[in-house]
């Protein structure tokens, strides 16, 4: 296959975090939409990453290590993607592993807010509602939660609990106290990685996303994502061609959840592959 027709999705969730597949079937449906390489960017985590490689081997997919990491910027909730990282760096892992700490804090206090709603739910139930085990370096996340609201009536689907309740300004929304984007960035490049700005559409703030480029010194921007429109799309391609930034991609892939594709469907947003020699230089 030509160079330029190669294809990769290079944001995709697992069970990890608050994904719904294994890393594996991640690796999978890459290869039955006709990608030829896959990223792995779970919150806080880069515990699905080595079942991922492995399988990529099998499939003849590349897989590249990364990590999305929740940061906290002028009063909103950042995400900072982190490719070709090195997983299994130490100091890594457990900077990560004290994200996790306070994602965990942030979830029972998630639980007391909508306790406090007169809501039937407990941590428990969330931790039963996975149908397995959580593993270590794995986290709970809203959309965990979310799943527990649908199936006791208290919402309709995901994106109603999240507009009742978990999305930021709802009345069960909780934001610890994160790191900033430029500790974000510091922390991927120290492990080897390339950081890029994670969807910035969704921050509703281009003066902002404008401040986190001139103070975090990101490699790249993801550009395409499945909640970005045409508009979106061009006014940040824009951005990256004026800070000379990377452009990135990719369909936030979380699985299906009651019969919804969440954000979108692996493959849905690709970039091209060449885009990977980009990253792999930083």
């Amino acid at each position: 296959m030509n160079q330029q027709h190669k294809r990769c999705d290079l944001h995709t969730h697992t069970q990890a975090s608050d994904g719904m597949q294994a890393p594996k079937v991640n690796v999978q449906l890459a290869k039955e939409r006709g990608l030829s390489a896959l990223s792995i960017t779970d919150h806080d985590t880069v515990a699905g990453v080595e079942e991922a490689m492995v399988a990529g081997e099998q499939y003849g997919i590349v897989v590249v290590p990364g990590v999305e990491i929740s940061t906290r910027a002028s009063g909103k909730d950042i995400h900072i993607l982190g490719y070709y990282v090195d997983y299994k760096d130490a100091k890594f892992r457990l900077r990560l592993g004290k994200l996790r700490e306070t994602r965990q804090l942030r979830n029972g206090k998630i639980i007391a807010k909508l306790q406090e709603l007169d809501i039937d739910i407990t941590l428990d139930d969330v931790v039963i509602g996975l149908g397995r085990p959580l593993l270590p370096d794995e986290s709970i996340g809203r959309p965990h939660i979310a799943d527990v609201l649908v199936e006791k009536g208290y919402a309709s689907d995901m994106r109603d609990a999240f507009d009742r309740y978990l999305a930021e300004g709802a009345r069960a929304f909780i934001s610890e106290t994160r790191i900033s984007p430029e500790d974000a960035c510091r922390w991927i490049r120290e492990a080897g990685g390339a950081p890029v700005i994670a969807h910035p559409g969704l921050y509703k703030d281009d003066v902002l996303v404008r401040e986190i480029i001139e103070t975090a010194n990101p490699a790249g921007i993801e550009v395409y994502h499945s909640d970005h429109g045409q508009e979106e799309e061009a006014r940040y391609l824009a951005m990256a061609e004026e800070y000379d930034l990377i452009v990135t991609g990719g369909s936030d892939f979380h699985g299906v959840r009651q019969g919804v594709v969440f954000h979108g469907d692996i493959g849905s947003v690709t970039v091209p592959i060449n885009v990977l020699e980009q990253l792999n230089r930083i």
